[in-house]
């Protein structure tokens, strides 16, 4: 196997939590270590997918993109400790250890530079339960709109526009960032699906197919195809299932969980990233933020998330969905610097009650701009058409149409992607409740036109 290969099967090695009182924190390094590649040669450490979409943006490799040394991690494990995650671009480890006193001798490493606590309960993977390849579809009734049941979220969009011109995401690789994506493998709105690899940040080497459903739900919003019953709004694009949410609790490990998976999307050569997970409370109350840290650099997966935009990732970020509780505003990491950041509304195109709001406390205006999100068309686990409330429904499904619309001008940079879906919206001045309103895909499409987009 070429180096290529190996450098992302090296992102992604981690051991697998055991079933048993655990304890983990996030190890700051001070560098790291000795250099095993060179900026000279990214082909050793990241694909030519990568290399790629770099190049066509101009954006330079740089020392952030070098992998943590080895030897470093052999210290690590050498003490017994479990490696859980890693971010090269922060410069993190993620320990884990059923006896938290050998942190004191963690801290005597002379590359480590700080240390925060990140989890501790029991990791508890899904069960083996018997596995059926039964398909499973849809006893809805097909209807006569080619889009069937998501009729509504594509034309809201005018994305049935860029299918109409020849553009239904070919070419363009998508990362889902999720929880889980169960049934996907057997549920026959997604037979036609161009999965280019999958990333299990949670329980390595586990099948993303086999438990929780809400990455179900949100891939039907942007991959489905299954004519007159569910199409989605990019259903030719490659897409890479990235697992970064454990369900069962709520801890900032999960933040590392998904700089994890997103330095994997950047490593294999995705170009597109829709995000459907939001942060701010924790199980552990100490753990939790506050609004003031809305500032677009305090939250790791924040910084994370802004740093994947500096490396050409088109990034799309569910606004939230507590509007309608004490916090309000959007939840982390959708105060980042350099996404999208997606809210939800209703048929009548007004903000839905849940859907997160507000200025960041560095004074962005947040959301970018809205999808429907209010009653929005999905695929349960059973291979059944549902409706669901959720700027995690708005996300992927404006994603898909930015992806149909990269793939019409693929000389766009990601920056020039984000400025022309909010200069085409139906809300020229913006405000903090829907951001600059719908984008209209079909007057970005002649826009783009228009300004010699390529």
């Amino acid at each position: 196997m070429d180096r290529i290969f190996w450098s992302i099967v090296f992102i992604m090695l981690s051991f697998q939590l055991q079933a048993a009182e655990t304890f983990a924190f996030r190890l700051y390094l001070k560098d790291k270590g000795p250099v095993e590649f060179s900026t000279v040669h990214p082909e050793f450490f990241l694909s030519a997918e990568a290399l790629d979409r770099r190049n066509r943006q101009q954006i330079p490799i740089t020392e952030s993109d070098l992998p943590i040394a080895q030897t470093y991690l052999d210290q690590l494990t050498g003490l017994g400790l479990q490696l859980v995650a890693r971010s090269k671009w922060q410069s993190t480890v993620v320990v884990a250890m059923t006896d938290s006193s050998m942190m004191e001798q963690v801290r005597q490493l002379p590359f480590v530079a700080n240390d925060v606590w990140v989890w501790q309960g029991e990791f508890i993977p899904p069960s083996d339960s018997v596995y059926f390849n039964d398909r499973l579809k849809s006893f809805n009734r097909p209807l006569k709109s080619v889009y069937g049941y998501a009729d509504k979220q594509i034309r809201l969009l005018n994305a049935d526009k860029l299918h109409k011109a020849g553009f239904r995401g070919e070419g363009i690789r998508i990362a889902v960032i999720d929880e889980g994506f169960k049934h996907v493998d057997r549920i026959s709105v997604f037979d036609s699906i161009t999965i280019g690899g999958t990333f299990n940040a949670v329980f390595p080497g586990q099948s993303l197919f086999q438990a929780d459903d809400h990455g179900t739900k949100v891939l039907a919003c942007i991959a489905a195809n299954q004519p007159n019953l569910l199409v989605g709004t990019a259903p030719e694009a490659t897409y890479y299932l990235i697992k970064t949410e454990y369900g069962a609790s709520e801890y900032p490990i999960e933040e590392d969980f998904w700089a994890s998976g997103v330095e994997y999307a950047d490593s294999a050569g995705v170009q597109l990233i829709t995000s459907s997970l939001g942060y701010f409370q924790y199980d552990e109350p100490k753990l939790s933020y506050r609004q003031s840290d809305l500032n677009g650099k305090t939250a790791f997966i924040t910084r994370s998330a802004s740093l994947a935009a500096e490396k050409g990732l088109l990034l799309f970020i569910s606004s939230g969905n507590e509007a309608d509780g004490n916090w309000k505003q959007v939840t982390f990491p959708a105060d980042a610097e350099g996404v999208c950041v997606v809210g939800a509304i209703d048929e009548k195109k007004k903000r839905s009650n849940f859907s997160s709001y507000g200025f960041t406390k560095d004074n962005r205006m947040k959301p970018d701009v809205v999808a429907l999100g209010t009653g929005t068309s999905v695929i349960d686990s059973e291979g059944q058409i549902n409706f669901a409330n959720g700027t995690s429904f708005a996300t992927p499904a404006l994603a898909g149409a930015a992806a149909c619309l990269w793939q019409a001008f693929p000389g766009l940079t990601a920056h020039e992607m984000i400025e022309l879906l909010k200069s085409v919206a139906s809300l020229p001045s913006g405000n903090p409740e829907i951001g600059y309103g719908v984008p209209d895909f079909q007057k970005a499409l002649k826009q783009a036109h228009k300004q010699g987009g390529k």
